[in-house]
């Protein structure tokens, strides 16, 4: 068996197989999602998804979905799987052999005598989506209907049956193009096979039922608009190749263009690998800029994710050189919210740590400097530097940090005065800054932003400690500590510069194991506090309450696991060992071959949130890398 398989005994139970995921970006800002039997369960869910410039901007579903039929004998047989209200029709999942990923999707279906392996391919910096169909098994006659649904709408709306539709088709190369609505691009569907038969049947198939988005309280039926089929004849160890796509292309060269996306494809045969092929998912280039998609299928880009996640997603050789490009996108309109700009210098930090100090200070300085003089001088929006030396966040401004959930209205987690990650990060900020400017030779801002390092220092411990207990004040109010055990403290141990000493991060790094630590990463509130939630369900709201109220975050997990081997050495290998390794079970559990956002604080601790989501997958490469770090000093010490 290949590292990422199900066999039928696994597909043909849905409420096992339906919560299995499949994403594939086109490094572009293109990408398609869906479940692995093609059953879409979110309105999110489509084969083409493109951004839309000239529209909202915002990604919208092109091509929604296909569903095949196997005819022979003028028998037809459905393979496709769609839920609508009541019931799944056509109930396609009772003819899959297995599905496996291990280089692209490959569903075999056995119908009789029949065997067909369907393929999946997201070309590379293209906006389109290539199936490649095989008829490997048959003993009379065989043809292949194919129907594609279409949606042409914003992946966060839905798709209703109305009269302003364009039913109109133009032929063109073995295929046809057609645009649903003004303003839209063509889609063109095409296929490698000649003489196939094109028949146009416009029609609406009412009523498509999302079932995650109806546990989530939200609006899940939806309408999709297929203009017709296609109708080839297939033979024994033939393949055929449908391309959808906003290009025309030549259909011969259809055929050439998947068996050369193949051999791009990073092998997904073990865990490492999953996590390289999931890390290049999130990276994109276009219209000049380099960035990363925070997380699939909702989110965009995010200057603080992009910040967290770059130096892991860019932990192997290949993706290494991408930093410079991604850095240099981001820092041209950083955001000023509280630690944005700080987590720049972490990423910094992590992606050129073997590179010369006056050589970053002299690509990086103007940045560096108009961050750091902007926390200073109080340009940042509700944050401003106190006497102590510490940034204290404008109560006015409660949602500003990481923990930006709101209900209402109202910030479910509010956190303002001084918070105890984002001043952990404006001290190495501060430390870091001062060492890039000494390196380039500019001492006054050097010494400057070495001053205002110390004060914060002395004052951070005498803020942030919590008298007769181990951990950390999550905030402090004017003579207000919130005593909350949350992870951020975190932080204080697994940063370059640390405003504590070795002991106090022992004693955080041990409370934070304790009472936060699961398989799955870090709780965002200790199971002992009556606001702990353990369950990440209902509707938005019930959701969004328990999202930093409890919920697991793995993207934390690398900062606990810097933070243990540096206070605890080679002692430290087995522990860290035992939680990246425990990580190679998600990759059959959501999004296939990645890792979500989120899970729940209580056991067995079920994912949630964005399917793939690049800090998550970005930590625990970063563990990975942390641990061979600490195990070649160990060689290198025997």
């Amino acid at each position: 068996m290949g590292y990422i398989e199900f066999d039928k005994t696994q597909l043909i139970n849905l409420e096992y197989s339906l919560n299995k995921e499949m994403i594939r970006s086109n490094r572009a800002g293109s990408f398609s999602c869906t479940t692995i039997l093609g059953c879409h369960t979110r309105k999110y869910h489509g084969l083409l998804i493109s951004p839309q410039p000239k529209l909202d901007g915002g990604h919208h579903i092109l091509l929604s979905k296909v569903d095949e039929t196997i005819i022979q004998r003028d028998a037809e047989f459905n393979i496709g799987v769609n839920k609508f209200p009541g019931s799944f029709f056509p109930k396609g999942h009772k003819y899959v052999r297995d599905f496996s990923a291990d280089l692209i999707p490959i569903v075999t279906y056995r119908v009789g005598g029949v065997v067909l392996t369907k393929e999946t391919m997201f070309v590379t910096e293209e906006e389109r989506v290539l199936i490649r169909y095989t008829l490997v098994e048959a003993h009379s006659p065989t043809k292949l209907r194919i129907r594609p649904f279409l949606a042409f709408r914003n992946i966060h709306q839905l798709s209703k049956k109305n009269i302003d539709l364009n039913t109109k088709y133009q032929q063109v190369p073995n295929g046809i193009k057609v645009k649903m609505y003004k303003g839209y691009p063509n889609l063109f569907i095409q296929l490698s096979r000649k003489h196939s038969e094109y028949v146009h049947v416009p029609d609406w198939y009412n009523d498509f039922e999302y079932i995650e988005e109806k546990l989530r309280g939200y609006e899940y039926l939806e309408d999709l608009y297929t203009p017709g089929f296609f109708e080839v004849p297939i033979k024994k160890g033939e393949s055929i190749v449908f391309s959808a796509s906003t290009k025309q292309t030549a259909p011969a060269n259809l055929s050439r263009l998947f068996n050369a996306e193949l051999k791009k494809r990073t092998p997904r045969n073990s865990f490492e690998n999953c996590l390289s092929n999931s890390a290049e998912q999130f990276f994109f280039r276009k219209d000049g800029k380099t960035g990363i998609v925070a997380g699939y299928p909702w989110y965009g880009m995010s200057g603080r994710y992009t910040f967290i996640s770059l130096p892991g997603l860019a932990a192997c050789k290949t993706l290494r050189g991408l930093c410079r490009e991604v850095i240099g996108s981001m820092t041209i309109n950083m955001s000023e919210a509280a630690d944005i700009p700080l987590w720049f210098f972490w990423a910094l930090q992590n992606c050129f740590s073997g590179e010369s100090r006056s050589r970053l200070w002299e690509q990086f300085g103007p940045v560096v400097t108009r961050i750091l003089d902007g926390y200073i001088q109080g340009d940042c929006t509700g944050v401003r530097l106190a006497e102590n030396g510490l940034v204290h966040i404008d109560p006015a401004f409660p949602d500003i940090t990481w923990m930006n959930a709101r209900v209402g209205g109202q910030p479910v987690t509010p956190r303002y005065g001084f918070v105890v990650e984002i001043n952990a990060l404006w001290y190495n900020a501060l430390c870091y800054g001062a060492a890039l400017a000494h390196a380039g030779g500019e001492k006054e801002p050097s010494a400057r932003w070495q001053r205002i390092a110390e004060q914060a220092k002395e004052a951070f411990p005498a803020v942030f400690s919590i008298p007769g207990k181990p951990h950390l004040a999550d905030f402090v109010y004017g003579d207000e500590q919130d005593q909350s055990m949350r992870p951020n403290q975190v932080l204080v141990a697994s940063l370059p510069y640390s405003p504590l000493p070795e002991l106090l991060r022992k004693q955080v790094i041990d409370a934070v194991r304790r009472e936060l630590l699961t398989p799955r990463g870090l709780r965002t509130l200790s199971p002992g506090d009556p606001r702990y939630q353990g369950k990440y369900s209902g509707n938005v709201e019930q959701r969004d309450k328990a999202f930093h109220q409890g919920t697991v975050w793995p993207w934390l997990l690398g900062h606990f696991a810097e933070g243990y081997l540096r206070l605890h050495g080679h002692q430290g290998i087995d522990l860290v060992r035992s939680l990246y390794d425990g990580f190679q079970d998600t990759m059959k559990e959501n999004a296939i071959g990645s890792i979500s956002e989120i899970f729940e604080g209580n056991p067995p601790h079920r994912a949630d949130g964005a399917s793939s989501f690049a800090p998550s997958v970005a930590e625990i490469r970063r563990i990975h890398c942390l641990l061979q770090v600490y195990e070649k000093k160990i060689i290198r010490n025997l």
